[in-house]
């Protein structure tokens, strides 16, 4: 039986994402910060919420920054939410704060005074949003383009190699909602939360040999 590591620093809604997974047949799936337990997993998931500067705080903290790097090398990973932009370079959130830096690009606070369809741009983003599938990818299978997610971030990833970018979405400005290198796969939206299209996301993550 394969084994998901869900990764704990303390800064996530882990429960929620691994009941996800035992929903769609993960395996044996392990909400654990065991360095050793995480280096063993067949796949693992890096989610998160709240503050960058809190979770980057914690990540170093525990070294999990490094394996982060090290375990995202030669099996599938998954970034969720906050997750997702701790895999950046920078954020602007906290009055900046560096990142892990495994995907190049900035993680930018949402303009309030954008206005979409005659409205300022209420801040944080919350709700379902459709997501345009930029490349074909392992984990866009069975998922149709312009699927919607549910999304909920104040601050959005403006990438820095387009080439990486394969879902988009939109608000106020267009931003990746999702980003692929490798084994590694992020996403801005909580598929835990997406019902159908989140779920299939999962399952598509857990059948994922990891190759792109």
């Amino acid at each position: 039986m394969q084994t998901v590591a869900v990764i704990d620093y303390g800064m996530g809604n882990l429960h929620s994402v691994a009941k996800a997974l035992e929903h769609v047949g993960a395996g044996k799936v392990l909400v654990t910060s065991d360095a050793a337990v995480i280096r063993e997993a067949d796949r693992v998931v890096f989610p998160g919420v709240g503050a960058i500067r809190d979770c980057m705080a914690e990540i170093r903290r525990l070294g999990f920054d490094s394996l982060v790097r090290e375990v995202s090398v030669d099996r599938p990973f998954l970034g969720i939410c906050v997750g997702m932009q701790a895999l950046l370079d920078h954020s602007e959130e906290n009055h900046g704060v560096d990142c892990i830096g495994l995907f190049p690009g900035q993680v930018k606070l949402f303009d309030k005074s954008t206005q979409e369809h005659g409205e300022h741009l209420k801040v944080p983003h919350m709700g379902w949003n459709e997501v345009s599938q930029a490349m074909a990818h392992p984990l866009w299978h069975d998922i149709p383009d312009q699927a919607r997610f549910y999304f909920v971030h104040s601050y959005y990833i403006d990438a820095g190699k387009p080439g990486q970018v394969v879902g988009r979405g939109h608000y106020g400005v267009d931003f990746a909602a999702a980003l692929a290198d490798g084994s590694r796969f992020a996403v801005q939206f909580h598929p835990e939360k997406s019902h159908t299209h989140g779920l299939q996301l999962l399952q598509n993550f857990i059948a994922w040999d990891g190759r792109w």
